[in-house]
């Protein structure tokens, strides 16, 4: 499976970005989706993630309310809304999918997008 995310940007505080992963080369139905971020100096953390067959999301405490994560099973893509963005929200952003079911932890997954940078200025 080959993973594309596009979308990131700058955007002032308060503002709204969407990010895409569009992925390739496997059956995309066999595996769920997540997005992680990575700021500067700080490890990959977990954002958001969704069971591609029925479409339960699990969301980080620091962004729940904030993001909303999708999918277009027709189009093998997978998208994260962000509104009310903060400066803490920027970080590289990382889709990643897993034939093992979502978790937090980004050892759980098998394939990993090459990352969109977010920057969100105050």
């Amino acid at each position: 499976v080959q993973l594309q995310a596009s979308g990131g940007g700058l955007v002032q505080a308060g503002g709204s970005l969407r990010l895409s992963c569009a992925a390739s080369g496997g059956t995309f139905s066999n595996h769920d989706m997540a997005w992680f971020r990575q700021a500067p100096g700080k490890e990959r953390e977990f954002v958001a993630a969704i069971v591609w067959i029925n479409g339960y999301t699990r969301y980080s405490e620091s962004v729940k309310g904030r993001f909303t994560i999708s999918r277009d099973n027709a189009k093998n893509t997978v998208y994260l809304q962000m509104n009310s963005l903060k400066s803490e929200d920027t970080a590289v952003y990382y889709c990643a999918a897993t034939d093992w079911g979502i978790d937090v932890s980004a050892r759980k997954y098998d394939y990993w997008g090459q990352g969109t940078l977010v920057t969100v200025s105050s």
